[in-house]
């Protein structure tokens, strides 16, 4: 290993038991996962070869260094996603921090819950993602697409939601996101998700 490479990265444990997500879906998406982080470690190798080979801003360099964005982000959302659903997660809060942010920025936690199920329905591959600036602490519903694309610069991930098909195709067919996003509500963990607020 080249003596300026990082330290690997580890993929995370989870045993989550879900409504309406099985056990079978959620194991195929723990592997696809696990290849994030495996494609991450071994683009930090290369890379680290090729910066140590004297070989930086090459074509091949360039494309790794273009690549690790969306191999790491890959960890980074689904660790997000995972680490924010739980089984029988109960229904959106109603009071308490996150609730008051909600009403703040959205009028009420139904119109967040409306407008962020619909931010999830829109057509393509992507994550749906509540966000709250670090300069204003306004919250807003993004749409991620490829990982690395569609982030604001800098702000906190609140609620991280998968929608890429790999989600819940095991589950549902191609055509029943709907039905996909309605068992992801059902299992958020608010207290996770509470205390991502800044």
């Amino acid at each position: 290993m080249p003596a300026t490479q990082v330290k690997p990265y580890e993929a995370q444990t989870y045993n989550l038991q879900l409504d309406g997500i099985s056990a079978e879906q959620l194991e195929t998406h723990y592997a696809l996962y696990k290849g994030y982080v495996t494609n991450t470690n071994t683009l930090n190798d290369k890379l680290a070869e090729l910066r140590e080979a004297g070989k930086v801003g090459t074509p091949e360099y360039n494309e790794m260094r273009r690549r690790l964005a969306f191999e790491y982000d890959g960890i980074r959302l689904h660790e997000y996603y995972f680490e924010n659903m739980t089984g029988n997660g109960g229904p959106a809060p109603t009071s308490g921090k996150l609730a008051e942010a909600l009403k703040e920025y959205f009028g009420s936690v139904e119109t967040w819950v409306t407008d962020f199920k619909a931010t999830g329905a829109m057509r393509g591959i992507g994550w749906a993602v509540l966000y709250q600036d670090p300069v204003t602490s306004r919250l807003q519903n993004f749409w991620i697409t490829d990982h690395e694309n569609g982030h604001p610069a800098g702000f906190t991930p609140v609620l991280v939601m998968d929608v890429w098909e790999h989600a819940y195709v095991g589950d549902y067919k191609a055509t029943e996101r709907g039905k996909y996003i309605e068992a992801f509500f059902r299992n958020i963990n608010w207290t996770v998700v509470e205390s991502r607020l800044k």
